[in-house]
């Protein structure tokens, strides 16, 4: 079954939304309760979850724990992946701080960085090594997704050092530039200034009535 990535998007957002109903002891909720609180309309939330058969009743809602656990199961990868983070700044810091990061999907096991400051101290309980050191740590730790936080001059070349000789699977990227990597690497590009444009553009498409010409 293909699904679209904006509904891959929206359906991490529910099991994120459905844990926090989870800890507030909420037991039952409406395709509506969900729309309002993620701002998508109900019928989006129906369509989203009929990929998955029924699991709901109409007039009474959704078992907040039984739905939690199906879309969860979903997700649910194979394993605990691996994954090491290249460039430990001031995005690199922030993002190693946030909750979401805390997850039994995944687990960071490695940081690189040029910094002699950083390197071979513990942050945020995870290590930090040299760029250098990079290909040997990641196959030693069997790494398979990478996290760049780099600035954008120095993110290729990490990249080709780290793909150069250990089977990386994935990346996400958080520098604002292009990056060029073997085809059987899945590359997603996290760009916050394209985010923000685009946020911008549509308060002023609203403001403007949605007549951009004016």
């Amino acid at each position: 079954m293909r699904i679209a990535e904006p509904t891959v998007e929206r359906l991490v957002q529910y099991i994120r939304y459905l844990e926090r109903c989870r800890e507030a002891g909420k037991r039952v909720i409406s395709s509506q309760e969900i729309g309002d609180g993620l701002g998508i309309k109900a019928s989006q939330v129906r369509k989203d979850l009929s990929y998955f058969g029924e699991i709901g009743k109409r007039g009474v809602g959704y078992n907040v724990e039984k739905l939690y656990g199906h879309l969860n199961t979903i997700f649910a990868p194979p394993k605990t992946w691996k994954i090491a983070m290249i460039g430990i700044g001031n995005l690199g810091e922030a993002l190693l701080g946030y909750k979401a990061f805390e997850s039994d999907k995944f687990r960071i096991v490695a940081l690189f960085d040029i910094d002699p400051a950083k390197i071979g101290r513990k942050i945020h309980g995870i290590p930090c090594y040299d760029v250098e050191d990079m290909p040997q740590v990641l196959n030693d730790e069997g790494v398979e997704v990478l996290i760049i936080t780099t600035p954008s001059s120095a993110a290729q070349d990490v990249v080709d050092k780290a793909t150069e000789s250990v089977p990386i699977k994935g990346i996400l990227n958080f520098a604002p530039t292009t990056l060029v990597v073997p085809e059987h690497i899945i590359l997603y590009n996290v760009d916050i200034f394209v985010e923000l444009e685009k946020l911008l553009f549509y308060i002023k498409l609203k403001e403007m009535g949605g007549n951009i010409w004016g």
